[in-house]
């Protein structure tokens, strides 16, 4: 059956070989411009004053990514993280919109609309609005029309499809819903969440059009050898916003030591496209396998790719955990242990993760999870091999 179905996928994959290599010379590239050198291995104590390999590190994402400014940290300790760093940029009355429907579960606590914090952006005086995705999950660019005014501070797109069953978000849409808000408001903040899409297309959100943009360097761009850390791209004056919500006022991006993790980041980011060519190939391999056996898959074995992420529909609370029972079998890491389902901050509902990885939480590492209610979707993501 996976024979049949790793010859079935050849031609699906071939296109994904042609991003791999394209993606792999821009980093190259990133590196000679940024004139990366094994002084840049050096540790850094305390302040971390003229860290020379934490400049590097942030010389290379802002060539890789097109940015004039990038902020990239250990310090910042999720994607959600990165990205609340992002939204924090608001102040009171500023309006913002999610032009992708609702965000996913952890962000909807950032925001405000679920929980009760007292520092969600709802309750600090941000004005929330939004405009629901199409039926057939693209942008609804009417919607976004109307609902983008010369108020609108920020509006907010969500690449990765999240816990749902809609589709992520390619490069092309998203410079369409950009080029909208454009029309109707030029001051207007745009700001993408690139999680799980790093490496996935020949460009990435700033190219198109986008002034800011965040992920997680245990996702793609850390390329499995990050252990920690998130970061931040984009317009210089809104980056240093960000780094100054993370530190302090007037400190922003000067200080922060890397505690030694320079090596590994950039290792990290140099294997990234190759080993995110190697996630995609497996998520096509599931999709063709699992649509094969009858289950609904999203996206199909076939349909173009912008992260890394498949969704399984399996309709029933017993086959989402025996599917991710036997993604922890297959793993390098705890392989013997059981995944069981518990609650998670940020979610409603039980979640369920097999993560046998090298670094917890890496979702480009081979790991699957999923929340325990209808219609019971696994989302797989991420491997290093094939």
């Amino acid at each position: 059956m996976i024979n049949d179905a790793i010859k079935a996928i050849q031609q699906y994959y071939k296109p994904m070989e042609n991003v791999v290599l394209a993606n792999q010379k821009k980093v190259l590239d990133a590196f000679h411009f940024a004139k990366v050198g094994s002084h840049c291995f050096n540790d850094s104590t305390g302040y971390a004053y003229s860290d020379q390999g934490r400049e590097s590190l942030e010389e290379v994402y802002a060539h890789v990514f097109k940015a004039e400014a990038t902020l990239v940290r250990p310090q910042i300790a999720s994607g959600t993280h990165a990205i609340a760093l992002c939204l924090s940029i608001l102040e009171p009355g500023d309006q913002m919109v999610s032009i992708s429907g609702t965000p996913y579960d952890t962000l909807q606590s950032v925001i405000g609309l679920k929980g009760n914090s007292p520092r969600s952006l709802i309750k600090r005086g941000i004005i929330y609005d939004e405009v629901s995705l199409d039926g057939d999950g693209s942008f609804d660019l009417d919607g976004i029309s109307k609902k983008i005014t010369s108020e609108t501070k920020m509006a907010i797109i969500q690449r990765s499809r999240g816990y749902s069953w809609r589709p992520s978000l390619n490069i092309s849409q998203i410079a369409q819903a950009i080029s909208v808000v454009k029309s109707k408001n030029q001051d207007c903040i745009i700001f993408v969440d690139n999680c799980y899409g790093e490496f996935v297309e020949y460009y990435e959100p700033l190219e198109a059009g986008a002034h800011l943009m965040a992920g997680s360097l245990i996702k793609n761009p850390g390329g499995t050898l990050a252990i920690s850390g998130g970061y931040i791209a984009g317009r210089k004056d809104l980056v240093s916003l960000c780094a100054e919500i993370l530190t302090a006022p007037s400190v922003g991006d000067k200080i922060g030591s890397t505690f030694g993790l320079t090596r590994p980041l950039l290792q990290g980011l140099f294997l990234a496209p190759h080993i995110v060519g190697e996630a995609v190939y497996g998520a096509i391999l599931a999709a063709q396998i699992f649509s094969s056996k009858g289950f609904d898959v999203n996206p199909l074995p076939d349909a173009f790719r912008t992260d890394i992420v498949q969704a399984i529909k399996f309709g029933s609370r017993e086959q989402l955990l025996n599917f991710c029972h036997g993604i922890q079998k297959a793993a390098p890491i705890d392989a013997h242990y059981m995944p069981i389902p518990s609650s998670m901050p940020g979610y409603d509902d039980e979640v369920v993760m097999a993560g046998g990885t090298f670094v917890q939480g890496s979702t480009l590492e081979l790991s699957a999870d999923g929340p325990l209610r209808e219609p019971y979707i696994g989302y797989l993501q991420g491997t290093m091999t094939r």
